[in-house]
């Protein structure tokens, strides 16, 4: 079923690029990313050296779309992917965010590939007024102690908020049931799946706004050999069609349903 949803997006993005691609001296390029950043990027746990996801999927849609030979390749982390990158080994790099060190080795293509958000959950039954950062202050809250939020938030990297650090999605939820804390800050994706896995789906919700939301970028390491102006235009204007299309959030939604159905791999914490 996978392959048959992919097959047809292909299909699809191979209309929306009748042009082909001007003649360059990049025939080839090799993209890496974040092995541990579901849905968007994780191991496939049954080609542990191969990197699936709804980044994955679209990066094939692009390369389709461009008729350009991207290859994507394992990395052992987000660190070694951003290295890799920024030296000029590797081209591209899925599923990162500008921050003041990155932007002196790379460059970002827009627009974002995906919007992630960190969200303040709540049980139900004790909802409190929620605006935004400065309603938290006087409520004991809850997140993981893996320092993920930090890396994927940088607002978060520095922040005063009273957390708990907790080592599991799944103890973090259970202490919101008791009421131990009042919210918990997580993913989406994750915490729906890891209050699923509780049968407390329907205990928990978010309150809005998000506390902060990250595009999630494409980038071209600046010292890649095919970073050309020209290539990242063509990216740009790819990507934008492709977003246009609607696939984006299909590729999204289809891979958290495929992440969820492989028992949540490249993420213990949720479980």
């Amino acid at each position: 079923m996978q392959n048959r949803f992919l097959a047809a997006l292909l299909a699809l993005a191979g209309l929306l690029s009748p042009m082909a691609v001007a003649a360059g001296t990049c025939e080839r390029l090799v993209a890496t990313g974040d092995p541990d950043q579901p849905p968007y990027l994780w191991r496939d746990p049954q080609n542990p050296g191969q990197l699936i996801g709804a980044s994955a999927d679209l990066l094939e849609l692009l390369a389709k779309a461009l008729e350009l030979r991207i290859d994507l390749i394992r990395s052992r982390s987000r660190e070694r992917a951003e290295a890799n990158v920024a030296s000029g080994r590797i081209d591209l790099l899925l599923g990162s965010f500008p921050s003041a060190a990155r932007l002196e080795s790379l460059d970002f293509i827009e627009p974002a590939l995906f919007v992630q958000s960190a969200l303040v959950w709540v049980h139900r039954d004790r909802v409190f007024p929620y605006e935004g950062w400065s309603d938290l202050y006087t409520h004991q809250g809850a997140a993981l102690a893996d320092g993920r939020l930090a890396r994927e938030f940088e607002p978060l990297s520095g922040t005063s908020l009273p957390l708990e650090e907790l080592p599991t999605l799944a103890e973090a939820l259970k202490k919101l049931q008791r009421g131990e804390v009042a919210y918990l800050l997580g993913e989406p994706y994750a915490v729906r799946a890891a209050a699923e896995a509780l049968g407390m789906q329907a205990e928990i919700q978010p309150l809005l706004p998000p506390l902060v939301s990250e595009g999630l970028y494409l980038a071209v390491g600046r010292d890649s050999a095919c970073n050309e102006p020209a290539l990242r235009a063509r990216l740009a204007a790819r990507l934008a069609e492709l977003n246009a299309a609607g696939l984006v959030e299909s590729l999204l939604q289809r891979n958290a349903a495929r992440w969820k159905a492989q028992g949540l791999p490249s993420s213990p914490a949720a479980k």
